[in-house]
């Protein structure tokens, strides 16, 4: 049986697009049940809405975070998802107790360094250009209730370049992204 995935996004879609291709080349064995995004102006969700998925537009607004949980975890267990995909979700979120240990991640940098509140996106390229480090990659990670800390599940590394800016080093840690995620969500795969 597929593992059913319900996938959280806030922006582009590029990490949905790599699991769609994923899954229909064969290499993944998943489908997507449902996608939520925590905003409705952006290309992820015309990506979930041409491949004919179901998708959720739940913007947190004025709602506590307890709130806007319960309703995102409510269209997941409607669509009765086996695993939690946070591909670009740049909101915390509460994790019910039903679903703890089935939500994972995929932050831009190696955990535990350069995460938290504000580390997504070019933010954390930058960061490790200013600090000067050599490698950077990818962490996939358990979501638990605070940023980027759940228990790390895989990393790739990358080499920092000398001559790296923020988009060259972005797009050579998401080339590895691309192929950590599916990696990651297999090993949840039923035997």
């Amino acid at each position: 049986m597929p593992l059913r995935l319900a996938i959280l996004l806030s922006g582009s879609g590029r990490t949905l697009e790599n699991l769609l291709e994923w899954i229909g080349s064969g290499r993944l064995s998943a489908s997507v049940e449902v996608v939520i995004a925590s905003r409705g102006d952006v290309r992820g969700v015309e990506i979930a809405r041409r491949a004919g998925l179901p998708t959720h537009v739940l913007p947190q607004g004025t709602r506590s975070t307890v709130a806007w949980s319960s309703e995102i975890f409510a269209a997941c267990r409607e669509a009765r998802a086996d695993l939690v995909v946070m591909a670009g979700f740049l909101k915390l979120i509460e994790i019910p107790a039903d679903f703890a240990g089935r939500v994972i991640n995929i932050h831009p940098a190696l955990l535990p360094a350069f995460g938290g509140k504000g580390y997504h996106g070019m933010h954390v390229h930058r960061a490790v250009l200013a600090r000067g480090c050599t490698v950077s990659g990818c962490t996939v990670h358990l979501v638990d209730n605070e940023y980027d800390h759940g228990r790390i599940l895989l990393q790739k590394t990358v080499p920092v370049l000398p001559d790296d800016t923020p988009e060259s080093l972005a797009a050579r840690v998401f080339a590895v992204e691309c192929h950590a995620l599916p990696e990651a969500i297999g090993r949840f795969a039923p035997s």
